[in-house]
C-alpha cells in the first residue's frame, strides 16, 4: 500500500466519537482526523470540546451530549446525517468511574446508577441510533433505492 494511502485512509470517512474532548476520545478524534476523517465529537465538556473543534476545523464538529440521555445521543447522530450526509464510524468512547470510599455498605446507590448510565446505557445509546444509519446505508450500497420503494 502506498505511503498516501497510508496516512489518509479514513478519507471520505465520518466517524462519531462520544468523550472525545480529552484523554483518549481527543487523541481518537486527532487520530481520525489527520487520516482524513470528518468527525463529531459528542461530550458534556463543552469549553473542551470546542478548544479540540478550533484546532482541527474543519475536520471537526462538536455537539454537547449526556451519552446517558438518549435523545443527546440521537442529535449527535442526527448531526452526523445533517452535516455530512452518513455515518461510518461509531466510537463509544464516552465513560466515568467512580473512586468511592468507604465500604460497599455505604455506597450510594444514585451514584452507582449515574455510572451505569453512562458506561452500559450510554454505549447502547450508541449502538442503537448509529445502527439505524448504518444498516440502511448498507442497505442502499447493496440495493438500488428504486428496489426499496423510496
Amino acid at each position: 500500500m502506498a505511503a498516501a494511502a497510508v496516512l489518509k485512509r479514513l478519507q471520505g470517512k465520518v466517524a462519531l466519537i462520544t468523550g472525545g474532548s480529552a484523554g483518549l476520545g481527543e487523541a481518537t478524534v486527532r487520530l481520525f482526523a489527520n487520516h482524513g476523517a470528518r468527525v463529531i465529537i459528542a461530550d458534556i465538556a463543552d469549553e473542551d470540546g470546542i478548544k479540540v473543534v478550533e484546532t482541527l476545523s474543519p475536520w471537526a464538529t462538536y455537539i454537547h451530549c449526556d451519552v446517558s440521555k438518549e435523545q443527546d445521543v440521537s442529535a449527535a447522530v442526527d448531526l452526523a446525517l445533517e452535516k455530512h450526509g452518513k455515518l461510518d464510524i461509531m466510537f463509544n468512547n464516552a465513560g466515568i468511574t467512580d473512586f468511592q470510599k468507604g465500604s460497599v455498605a455505604e455506597y450510594e446507590m444514585e451514584q452507582f446508577e449515574r455510572v451505569m448510565s453512562v458506561n452500559v446505557k450510554g454505549v447502547m445509546h450508541g449502538i442503537k441510533h448509529a445502527a439505524r444509519v448504518m444498516i440502511l446505508q448498507r442497505l442502499l450500497c447493496i440495493w438500488p433505492a428504486r428496489d426499496l420503494n423510496m
